[in-house]
């Protein structure tokens, strides 16, 4: 019988794929490939192996820049926000495909926070790294040849082998020990429920194992017939009724939690009961990992209660990885307003705890401060003395075309007109002359229905238009307008290639294109209500602020 796997700790580096990129149709990959005729294009690629190189590129550029590179080594992409990593995460994917392309996330506490991250972040960051430590597990899709992370992933140590952390693959026809799996769950910190509500839990009706896994966006409902898993499938939380039209023929189940209670984590905090007898409040937390319970804010801990030094996800990546830092000095300056908050979190807690509250996780003899956010220096000079490049692409200027360590693209900026509608008439007489004079053009926009209006509008101004398929590069005489991710456009003097997004038209960010939808702007930030929990503050569309307390399931008539 199958167990699940539990693999040891690992002393390999990750692994993301290299070699020249796939030709494929994704919707954007034939703009990569024009941009890619660009000289600045070549004289990019020229310089991979760099150890230190800064491009001076418009904003605009990133994308096309990081998939150029893409195609020749590992890239590891840091934003300073997570907006940021979210739209050049969905550019990315139209350009080389998503399968070969994550994001990491980061914790949404602070490292000595008494609070715990949500099980999805935690399982997402677990198959980000369970790919990079296992890229030949076919069952993940191809090896990863672009990670994006955000400066505070890159700063944040990890407790050391979570790319071996265990991990459940179901998959239909395999066999498994069914208390031996039950038993795996509970250890994967998952939390057995009458009724599956909410990511990190599973119940269990005779040979029926409901889970709800922290990467997947429905619970699944394992079928049994003796220790054979029958049908896997989706199903809704709110009716708990069958969900047939999304596929699930593989399954991964990632732990929840970063820390795991094995016998030697258990053991290790019954022992430093003996060592911190004074401090009750850490003794209480102790004793209930000492015997299996999990606790919030437990992952404070790990310095004190995993052997081994803590790692960065840099530790994790092969040595050919270049890490492609976007906008520095922003970047720079988020890494610096992490560490004083989290230096200024403790300074508070230990305010808070003289009068009355709880002290912060900061005992002395654990070494608690080793899970601290490390300076962005430290965090270089460690990739650096590692033999690995460390790049980075600014929209400032950074010196003459070629001087040193310096890179300058003449590319430019789109016109963006930003909605308004005497701008983008100008706009569409420039095309027009653009492309009767031979230059080529290509509008990206999200929706089909919105291309359809952007045609419409490109032939009313006597604008030769045409749609684009999948992967099509724009041609001359024509503007092509096809469906993408984009969020800024690009204009190549020396193509004459001119490359307008939906959002240098309308003024508007657009969410991935996905299947062409965009969401309302109520939408867009809208909660997700299995991430909530008694307490919270929302906001309500109709009655404005509020505490959320529960979830029910009435019967209307």
């Amino acid at each position: 019988m199958q167990k699940p796997d539990s693999h040891g700790a690992s002393e390999a580096t990750g692994t993301l794929a290299t070699g020249t990129l796939r030709q494929g149709s994704f919707p954007l990959s034939g703009l990569v490939a024009a941009v890619a005729a660009d000289e600045g294009s070549a004289r990019v690629a020229a310089n991979t192996g760099e150890p230190d190189l800064t491009i001076t590129a418009v904003a605009a550029a990133r994308p096309f820049l990081v998939s150029i590179l893409a195609e020749r080594v590992p890239v590891l992409v840091v934003t300073a926000t997570g907006r940021e990593a979210d739209d050049l995460t969905a550019e990315l994917s139209e350009m080389i495909g998503a399968a070969a392309l994550a994001q990491f996330p980061s914790w949404e506490t602070l490292p000595h926070e008494r609070l715990s991250p949500g099980a999805d972040t935690v399982g997402r960051r677990l198959e980000v790294l369970r790919r990079l430590a296992h890229p030949d597990d076919a069952s993940y899709g191809p090896p990863l040849r672009v990670v994006v992370a955000t400066v505070r992933s890159l700063v944040q140590p990890m407790a050391p082998g979570l790319g071996d952390a265990p991990t459940i693959t179901l998959t239909e026809g395999a066999e498994f020990d069914f208390e031996q799996l039950i038993e795996t769950l509970v250890e994967l910190a998952y939390t057995r429920v009458d009724m599956v509500g909410k990511r990190g839990e599973f119940a269990v009706r005779g040979g029926i194992l409901d889970i709800f896994p922290t990467t997947t966006d429905y619970p699944v409902r394992v079928e049994f017939f003796g220790d054979e898993v029958t049908e896997l499938r989706a199903f809704s939380v709110a009716d708990q009724r069958s969900q047939p039209e999304v596929a699930m023929s593989v399954v991964h189940v990632h732990a929840c939690r970063e820390l795991l209670l094995t016998a030697a984590v258990r053991e290790r905090a019954r022992a430093l009961i003996a060592e911190h007898e004074a401090d009750a409040a850490l003794v209480a937390m102790l004793d209930k990992l000492g015997e299996g319970i999990p606790v919030e804010g437990m992952e404070a801990l790990i310095p004190a209660l995993l052997p081994g030094k803590l790692q960065l996800l840099t530790d994790l990546l092969p040595p050919q990885t270049h890490t492609v830092l976007l906008d520095p000095e922003k970047v720079r300056t988020r890494a610096s307003d992490l560490a004083k908050t989290g230096q200024e979190f403790l300074e508070a807690s230990w305010t808070a705890a003289a009068l009355g509250g709880d002290a912060p996780l900061d005992p002395t003899g654990m070494n608690l401060a080793a899970s601290a956010y490390r300076p962005l220096d430290e965090v270089r000079a460690s990739v650096r003395a590692a033999g690995r490049p460390w790049w980075s692409i600014t929209p400032l200027a950074a010196g003459p075309e070629r001087d040193g360590d310096h890179l300058q693209l003449d590319w430019a900026p789109a016109p963006a007109p930003r909605g308004s509608d005497a701008e983008v008439a100008k706009v569409f007489a420039t095309l027009r002359a653009h492309v009767a004079s031979g230059g080529r053009a290509a509008i990206v926009v999200a929706g089909s229905g919105t291309r359809q209006r952007i045609l419409e509008r490109l032939r009313e101004s006597d604008v030769p238009a045409v749609e684009l398929e999948p992967g099509q590069a724009p041609g001359g005489g024509l503007v092509g307008v096809l469906r993408g991710s984009l969020q800024a456009g690009l204009t190549l003097p020396a193509q004459r290639l001119v490359l307008l997004a939906e959002p240098d038209l309308t003024g508007n960010r657009v969410a991935g294109a996905g299947d062409g939808r965009r969401l309302p702007a109520k939408r867009r930030n809208q909660v997700d209500p299995l991430a909530l929990n008694a307490g919270d503050l929302v906001v309500h569309d109709e009655h404005g602020i509020g505490r959320f307390i529960e979830m029910i399931e009435r019967t209307v008539a």
